[in-house]
């Protein structure tokens, strides 16, 4: 039934619904606040004034067609889904009347989004339900080696998201040692990058603006550090699919349900033990968050401050450098993509959580190398600089992207 209306959605243009006005004339995009209220997820009760209507037709479409289709099965999943694909819409019609780019117009965006509802249900919560290892490698539609899949999952992702980072405003700092980070993968060494983390697009965050750079081959090999809802939440688990992963359960989550802590603690161990043999590999490029989780907007003062690095985290990952025996090399990485994907203000031990979006530019900043020497006496040093590099260079890259909007360093 579901992919019945999805075909059937897919091959029926927008234009045979409605006629393209010409009212393109302003080009200029419209920037959301992470303030401005969202449109609440019911068929009837989604506000819809704000959109084209060409976008409009194409929300109605999408809409009728995730109602019938999983409106009676999965009656839950109706809030958050219909308010995905209003804020899909929303900011997909922000790029277009700024970019005139065929692929933020609203067909094109509605294959997207429905393309993603039907990953989604067959991969995240359907009999196909796909199950992560401890380890996963990107699928990348290549079916003689990944069990006859034919969708490249890694450029999927990245498409998904690019038409909402405004390119010509998005920024790459830290150049100099982006490139010596990069050289070093490529000489054979590791590298790890101790980011904050902002949105669950960071990992397209991250390669988009490596692309930018000039690394677009070396963004496709990147390996992220994934906490368990990336690997559980239905219209997460698509996404996932195209990227390298490290799987693991966070200090934040693992003491939820104490009968399966000895589990998650068991495949915690299993994981770094797959890392560890990338790391002894060489030319291993990780992404990982210390902090454990996204960094939350202070309901106070509106701000978004990166959340505290868990200096147990980048000690274990250090220690991991050491026995690898291989040269292992560190950056504090700063990423501004919090207005992208805003996520809740408050942090949810669940799946299913509403999904936001908009078209804004964002950023990375790749800080200078730590300093990787000495033993135990050297960790609080390490740490320490770690962290409040990637907070002067947040300070830096938020403030270029959006004045007044950097909370004080203190």
């Amino acid at each position: 039934m579901f992919r019945r209306a999805i075909l059937l959605l897919l091959c029926t243009s927008v234009s045979a619904f409605v006629a393209y006005p010409n009212q393109f004339g302003a080009s200029n995009s419209r920037r959301f606040s992470t303030e401005e209220k969202q449109g609440v997820a019911t068929a009837e009760d989604v506000p819809t004034s704000d959109l084209l209507p060409e976008f409009q037709a194409a929300l109605d479409k999408t809409n009728a067609a995730v109602t019938a289709a999983i409106g009676a099965a999965k009656p839950e999943l109706m809030a958050p889904l219909l308010h995905f694909c209003k804020e899909y819409l929303t900011a997909s019609q922000a790029s277009y009347l700024k970019t005139k780019n065929e692929n933020s117009s609203a067909q094109a965006s509605m294959k997207r989004i429905m393309e993603g509802v039907q990953f989604g249900f067959k991969y995240g919560m359907g009999p196909d339900k796909y199950t992560f290892g401890v380890t996963h490698d990107a699928l990348r539609g290549i079916p003689e080696l990944e069990d006859g899949n034919t969708v490249d999952f890694y450029s999927w992702g990245c498409d998904f998201f690019r038409p909402f980072m405004d390119s010509d405003e998005s920024l790459v700092l830290g150049m100099e040692n982006l490139q010596k980070a990069m050289d070093q993968a490529r000489a054979g060494d590791n590298v790890v990058f101790f980011a904050n983390h902002q949105s669950e697009a960071d990992p397209q965050v991250m390669s988009i603006m490596l692309e930018k750079a000039g690394f677009a081959e070396e963004a496709e090999k990147v390996v992220y550090v994934a906490g368990h809802k990336v690997t559980t939440d239905p219209l997460a688990i698509p996404f996932s699919m195209g990227r390298n992963l490290i799987c693991i359960h966070s200090k934040k989550h693992i003491d939820a349900d104490p009968d399966t802590k000895p589990i998650k603690s068991r495949q915690n161990l299993a994981a770094m033990n797959g890392m560890l043999d990338k790391l002894k590999a060489g030319g291993t490029i990780l992404w990982v968050a210390p902090s454990g989780g996204r960094d939350r907007r202070d309901v106070v003062t509106g701000k978004t401050p990166i959340a505290p690095f868990d200096h147990k985290t980048m000690d274990m990952f250090r220690l991991m450098g050491t026995k690898s025996k291989k040269p292992t090399h560190y950056y504090p990485l700063a990423m501004v993509s919090y207005e992208l994907c805003p996520p809740p203000d408050f942090v949810e031990a669940g799946v299913g959580e509403q999904r936001n979006f908009r078209f804004v530019p964002v950023g990375i900043k790749c800080g200078e190398e730590l300093l990787n020497e000495g033993g135990l006496e050297s960790r609080p040093a390490f740490n320490d600089a770690g962290m409040d590099r990637c907070l002067k260079d947040y300070y830096e890259l938020r403030e270029k992207l959006f004045p007044g909007t950097a909370p004080p360093l203190e």
